[in-house]
């Protein structure tokens, strides 16, 4: 009776699945079996990027990082009948697979601890204390250490923003879109939507030059001279010229890194916008949008009470330079890893994640200053589990990549910066020998090799 069935079911080829990877025609595989999410990417709840950059492959490891075991039970109604016949499992992809059901048989991504409440306590008494140290100090000091907190809060909104658009934190999906929202929009003035959009099209194809919206920082910085070559990003859709103008830029870009990490948040602020009001189609657009109208509002009225115009400048700059700190380590996770061109794959998850990130390595009393995302790789391993449990899998990440020889970096603060700046050095002096009447030269060679 089983070889019967066996015989009954209808096969496909890899090769016969990858035709079916565009809009109205979009299949994937998962464990095998064939779905057609051609009616349902339009709904995903993660947006369709990540369908798209991923049709027409098997994406068992990137289906089961993301979903939890409920999700599993609604696959039915997609399956068409098909199964996958010559498809092979990489032996890493293997442990990983066994790896995930171990960490969600211990209960690992339910147990949250309590972090979110430690959370949720910081945000409130920080807001507490700079709205109340502006408006009822004259200190310049005072203002300028409410600044502090206030950038500090926003780098603890941020994370709350992170987590809670990973995995559930609150109680109920309802609740965890309002602690979003709040963190985001209300809080921070930057949309979980734009965030959700860019940050799932990074979690999916991790170090991709052309796919990954988080290396695509022209004209300002180039991790890869392949930018030289004025690639088109397929996420946002457009190219990305290396003009005149960005080649001046990236060969400065080893010297202006820092003080643009400074006003970064401004352009986070410009993205937020340029999101909501396109046409794209965005997920509770009038619910982001009054999000951000209520930063917009507490934000400026907060900054109008301080006595002088001199003030209010030096408070909004040193709070955006606060929150540098957090953008400066975003880059640090994923600048100096290896990079590639073209869309990912669904078969070398695991290679792939191992290949683009960088972790930080801090003592444990300092991982509330990175948000858990120190443990970058075991992060994008497993961005369901709660950052409370990242530290718990790091040492069995490590394992399994020493056991199919794959990477796995985890460098100090100090030598994270000092790696990513090597990074932008040398593709900068590329740059620069670009715009030189000749290919090559005596200071270019100099300073490239012994610098």
């Amino acid at each position: 009776m089983e070889e019967k069935m066996e015989v009954e079911k209808k096969y496909i080829t890899v090769e016969e699945l990858k035709l079916h990877n565009k809009p109205g025609d979009l299949w994937i595989s998962i464990q095998g079996k064939i779905y057609n999410v051609s009616d349902w990417v339009n709904d995903h709840p993660g947006g369709d990027t990540i369908l798209y950059n991923l049709g027409g492959q098997d994406v068992t490891d990137g289906f089961m990082a993301y979903h939890p075991s409920t999700v599993w039970k609604r696959l039915g109604k997609y399956f068409n009948g098909f199964h996958l016949k010559d498809f092979e499992i990489s032996e890493a992809s293997k442990d990983y697979r066994k790896l995930h059901a171990e960490i969600s048989q211990m209960g690992l991504f339910e147990n949250k601890g309590h972090g979110a409440l430690y959370h949720v306590t910081t945000i409130v008494v920080l807001l507490y204390l700079v709205v109340y140290g502006v408006l009822k100090s004259d200190s310049v000091l005072v203002h300028f250490v409410c600044a502090i907190m206030l950038g500090i809060l926003w780098i603890m909104g941020a994370y709350m923003g992170h987590d809670s658009g990973h995995y559930q934190v609150m109680s109920n999906r309802k609740c965890n879109q309002i602690a979003q929202l709040l963190a985001g929009n209300c809080l921070t003035g930057i949309s979980i939507a734009w965030w959700k959009w860019t940050h799932n099209a990074h979690h999916i194809a991790c170090n991709s030059l052309d796919y990954d919206p988080d290396l695509q920082h022209m004209p300002v910085f180039a991790v890869s001279t392949k930018f030289f070559h004025s690639i088109t990003s397929v996420f946002y859709g457009r190219k990305l010229d290396f003009d005149h103008v960005a080649r001046f830029l990236v060969s400065h870009q080893h010297f202006t890194y820092y003080p643009i990490m400074i006003v970064g948040r401004v352009n986070l602020f410009i993205q937020t916008f340029l999101l909501l009001f396109s046409k794209r189609s965005i997920p509770n657009r009038t619910m982001n949008i009054m999000g951000i109208l209520v930063f917009w509002t507490w934000f400026p009225l907060l900054v109008m009470c301080l006595p002088t115009w001199s003030e209010r400048v030096m408070f909004v700059l040193v709070s955006f330079a606060v929150t540098a700190l957090q953008h400066i380590q975003f880059t640090l996770n994923h600048f100096s890893g290896d990079t590639y061109l073209g869309p990912p794959t669904g078969n070398d998850w695991f290679e792939k994640q191992t290949a683009g990130t960088i972790d930080i390595s801090c003592s444990k009393y300092m991982d509330w200053f990175f948000g858990g995302l120190q443990f970058q790789l075991e992060h994008h391993l497993f961005p369901r589990l709660p950052r409370c449990q990242l530290r718990t899998v790091s040492p069995v990440v490590k394992e399994l990549c020493k056991k199919h020889n794959l990477p796995h970096r985890s460098l100090s603060f100090w030598d994270a910066n000092v790696t990513t700046l090597k990074v932008l050095r040398t593709a900068a002096l590329q740059a620069w020998d670009m715009t030189l009447p000749v290919p090559k030269n005596l200071a270019w060679e100099a300073v490239n090799t012994h610098g």
